[in-house]
């Protein structure tokens, strides 16, 4: 896929005010004691670029490591122990902190102040900030659940937003998107050119984005409400919408302050390998006999194992494992910390082979017209393999993969999410992770070695932050980790 732009010089400073913070604890970039409701000014062009770049370190970095871990591509690597609490299910609601002040400081607040500019024929700036605004909180309610809306980000009117449901999250989620598209049809607007790091500004592919979010949307109502997901489904293809055929992404450079987020995050851990392969997913791509596993992750070259060798690991299973080599994430998903080449992996806030499993399940649904599912699950695969580098394999794989055997009826579903499981190893972990708590899907997920949950429980949400709780005089109190958000049934 080829959307990458990469950052200019001059937007150096936007990538230092939010760089590095992840889950390292060092948080001189953020002040979590200052209230993400509290606005800064600046004009809506400088704006825009520091919302993207805000996203990106979420869905790079904070949500990624979360995602990555609990979709169970990654575990803790044994030789190391930043992350333990997450294969515990043992996290606090400090390890949120940076999660939330970015969502609401950085990013929505940010798109806010864009929104509520007043320069002339900024209508595009405008569409393109509601979009992410709707992309922000869908992020943020998947996370999270509850979350401060209608009463969110207006400054010192509400210093304590009250927390809305997810339900009412949802309903703004679509309004904001059908507001970002009516004013990307505004004539003679300000393009947003370079200052757009996803599209420099492409009106076609900002409609093509929107549209494929609100599916994405729609879609994740399909087991809570189904009739409103159908409605809504069936009346966007009513429009006869485009969708994503390329990766929204940000691109990186090796530049200092410039490197993919999670790369970032090795930087200031001093390059310790904390993540590697984990079983559970690395023993599905093996099953399947699926090439893309040597993009994925790591080779271990030693005396008596080839090269093209993925070691791996059970879940949680680093205290067992204290002398065995494990293969790292790859550089093309910025997983290797030993290798420069992972600070210029993307971050993907919708890839395309995402967008054309959207429409295959829509299909498979039934709910959108003349959509081809068996074709589009089909295009998902090849635009996978595709991103991965290796399109030449994907033929192959279509023919002879147990998992690819697309078929119609009950069957469908599981073999679509369960492909995007697979296409979203690495790049796109909180999304995969959220399918999962949606659809049950990819069925092989196991319980942590390392868990303290007991039960067979398994993590369905992040907790609210700390900041949340000794500054919100609105916060409804902690929600465990294993209580699933409203729609996931």
């Amino acid at each position: 896929m080829k959307t990458q732009y990469l950052y200019r010089a001059k937007k150096l400073f936007i990538f230092l005010a939010i760089s590095a913070v992840g889950l390292t604890g060092c948080k001189k970039y953020l002040d979590i004691n200052e209230s993400p409701n509290n606005p800064v000014t600046a004009t809506p062009g400088l704006l825009l670029p520091t919302v993207e770049a805000a996203i990106g370190q979420l869905v790079g970095n904070n949500f990624q490591i979360f995602g990555n871990m609990w979709a169970q591509y990654w575990t803790q690597s044994p030789t190391s122990s930043q992350y333990r609490s997450l294969e515990q299910y043992s996290v606090t609601n400090s390890a949120f902190d940076t999660h939330w002040l970015i969502t609401y400081r950085n990013a929505l607040q940010n798109a806010q102040l864009i929104i509520d500019n007043n320069q002339p024929n900024s209508e595009q700036l405008k569409g393109i900030a509601n979009i992410l605004k709707a992309y922000t909180y869908q992020l943020a309610t998947d996370a999270w659940g509850d979350i401060p809306l209608s009463e969110a980000l207006k400054g010192s009117q509400f210093s304590s937003p009250k927390y809305d449901s997810q339900q009412a999250v949802y309903d703004s989620i679509f309004n904001y998107i059908d507001l970002g598209l009516a004013l990307l049809e505004v004539q003679n607007a300000t393009s947003a050119g370079d200052q757009d790091l996803l599209f420099r500004g492409d009106v076609d592919q900002w409609r093509a984005f929107a549209n494929t979010l609100k599916l994405r949307a729609y879609l994740r109502l399909s087991q809570v409400d189904p009739a409103r997901a159908q409605a809504g489904v069936t009346a966007l293809y009513a429009t006869s919408p485009t969708f994503l055929t390329e990766d929204a992404q940000i691109s990186y450079t090796t530049t200092g302050g410039n490197e993919n987020p999670l790369y970032s995050e090795f930087v200031g851990l001093g390059y310790t390998q904390n993540l590697v392969a984990s079983a559970t997913a690395v023993r599905q791509f093996y099953r399947n006999n699926d090439p893309r596993v040597l993009q994925l992750y790591e080779p271990i070259v030693t005396d008596g194992r080839p090269a093209d060798t993925i070691a791996y690991i059970p879940q949680g299973s680093y205290r067992l494992n204290t002398t065995k080599l494990v293969s790292p994430p790859s550089a093309l998903v910025a997983g290797n910390a030993a290798d420069p080449n992972s600070a210029v992996a993307p971050v993907k806030f919708i890839s395309a082979t995402e967008s054309f499993f959207l429409q295959a399940e829509a299909g498979a649904r039934g709910w959108a017209a003349g959509a081809d599912p068996a074709n589009l699950f089909r295009q998902g695969i090849t635009a996978s393999f595709e991103a991965f580098g290796i399109p030449n394999q994907a033929a192959a794989y279509i023919s002879t993969a147990p998992d690819a055997q697309y078929t119609s009826g009950s069957d469908a579903i599981r073999l679509i999410i369960t492909q995007k499981y697979y296409a979203m190893c690495g790049f796109q972990g909180f999304e995969a992770w959220t399918e999962w708590r949606r659809t049950g899907y990819p069925n092989f997920l196991v319980e942590s070695a390392a868990s303290t949950l007991g039960g067979g429980r398994l993590p369905l949400r992040f907790l609210y932050p700390n900041t949340e709780i000794t500054t919100n005089q609105n916060f409804p109190g902690t929600v465990p980790i294993y209580v699933p958000v409203w729609w996931d049934k």
